[in-house]
């Protein structure tokens, strides 16, 4: 791997981290959602966890296209993500806010890597960050909007 591409693989590996956690915590909410948004949030959750899970492997990729080694063991994982585990009895709006949490961690480590791309003109990398902030501000908002309701 060259010199200039390091800054871009370790903030790769860092949002790396960061979506398996945030995939984690997404399993862990959809196993154990309960009460009356159940169903509607159980199939929200799985849909999050399987994008989530899509675009883990897309960043592993992008590590290892641009001639990086992703990280793959939990516990760095655990020691260089932004995102934190979740207890696994919250109610359905402490889940909901916990993931607009991650998201916020998301996005400022997705404009990290943007950052680092730009730099270099890692036309790849950009296409790859830009399409994943603009999906995130969308989900973000339509969650607040229903974490809104009382």
């Amino acid at each position: 791997m060259s010199n200039t591409n390091q800054n871009t693989v370790e903030a790769l590996n860092v949002l790396l981290a960061d979506y398996h956690l945030h995939y984690q915590k997404l399993r862990n909410f959809h196993w154990n959602i309960t009460g009356p948004n159940f169903f509607e949030l159980h199939a929200k959750f799985e849909e999050l966890y399987e994008d989530a899970k899509l675009k883990i492997d897309e960043i592993a990729e992008r590590i290892l296209t641009l001639r990086g080694k992703p990280l793959s063991n939990f516990s760095s994982y655990l020691d260089i993500s932004n995102i934190k585990e979740a207890e696994t009895n919250l109610t359905d709006h402490q889940m909901v806010s916990s993931v607009l949490e991650d998201h916020e961690a998301l996005l400022q480590q997705l404009r990290s890597v943007s950052h680092e791309a730009e730099e270099l003109k890692d036309e790849g990398t950009l296409d790859i960050t830009g399409t994943y902030i603009g999906e995130l501000e969308k989900t973000s908002w339509m969650l607040n909007a229903w974490n809104q309701r009382s």
